[in-house]
């Protein structure tokens, strides 16, 4: 192989490198909405609505959905948290309070986050909040526990096979990346 041939291999190589890291970095960006429309397809990793004003609605007594509230702490965060029911029996288009409680069992003050989630996915259209500690970052003081509520409704227009669904709500430990934007 001469030296004319060599160079041509070694830019037709350069080339597929540089389309390939292209194409990668491409499907970097496009792999999100992908991954929402799968996760949706197959009732995984619901988000719920932000919080909306309460609205007069027609409740159907007719009807009960039955939800469960699952609470999680995410790694080592030493934060006790549940949910004051783990299950409840509503009716659409009426509101309804629970109250989560969340105990900080270290010496220090940490700072959380909870990221809610419904499963099956359709439901969260549905999912009407009008108060909700998920809605911001929450503070906790050492040795004490918290209670949150959580105000939400479901809208009487969900489907008549609606049956149960399930609200769960992970907290994370951003107690350092809450000190550095502070600082």
């Amino acid at each position: 192989m001469d030296n004319k041939e060599l160079q041509k291999a070694n830019a037709r190589l350069v080339w597929r490198i540089v389309a390939i890291a292209v194409l990668m970095f491409g499907l970097g960006f496009a792999i999100a909405p992908y991954y929402d429309a799968v996760c949706s397809y197959f009732g995984i990793s619901g988000r719920v609505n932000e919080a909306s004003s309460e609205q007069t609605m027609q409740v159907d007594a007719s009807r009960e959905i039955s939800v469960e509230f699952v609470s999680v702490v995410n790694g080592q965060m030493p934060l006790k948290f549940r949910a004051e029911t783990s299950k409840l029996k509503v009716n659409p288009g009426q509101y309804y309070t629970v109250n989560y409680f969340a105990e900080n069992t270290s010496d220090k003050k940490l700072v959380g986050r909870a990221v809610p989630s419904i499963s099956p996915a359709w439901l969260s259209a549905f999912l009407k909040k009008a108060e909700c500690f998920c809605f911001s970052e929450q503070e906790f003081e050492p040795h004490k526990e918290r209670k949150m509520p959580v105000r939400f409704v479901i809208d009487p227009a969900v489907q008549a096979d609606a049956k149960e669904m399930t609200l769960s709500y992970t907290f994370f430990d951003i107690t350092e990346k809450s000190q550095t934007i502070k600082n």
